[in-house]
């Protein structure tokens, strides 16, 4: 379940970077530009940390979404929504370290989600 966890990860990274270039909002530009980069970061060091903790992850998937005509803010609510229904599957709950990571990956879904919102 980690494997198709992370490639959810990667699948919201490469939509974001291509959105952030597809934009004519500045605001959105800045706050996916962030993301991509930010997310793309949280999800290596948790594949890291998983794989110092279980040994090597040996296929993570390449998703695609036949929704990627919707709006970014649309699509990383689907994807914050499938990271935290699948969190506990994916890593043990009682796994604080790895559980905290994602409690970071979270956070940088939510903040993004309220920038493309939010800030015009």
């Amino acid at each position: 379940m980690i494997a198709q966890f992370i490639a959810i990860l990667f699948l919201s990274r490469d939509i974001a970077h291509r959105e952030h270039l597809r934009t004519k909002s500045y605001a959105q530009h800045m706050a996916l530009g962030s993301f991509y980069e930010s997310i793309i970061e949280l999800a290596d060091s948790l594949t890291e940390m998983y794989q110092g903790r279980h040994g090597i992850i040996q296929v993570i998937p390449q998703l695609n979404d036949d929704e990627q005509d919707k709006e970014p803010v649309q699509l990383l609510k689907k994807y914050l929504a499938l990271i935290e229904k699948t969190r506990y599957t994916a890593v043990e709950k009682t796994d604080s370290a790895l559980q905290n990571k994602i409690d970071e990956i979270v956070g940088q879904f939510l903040s993004t989600i309220y920038k493309l919102e939010n800030l015009k």
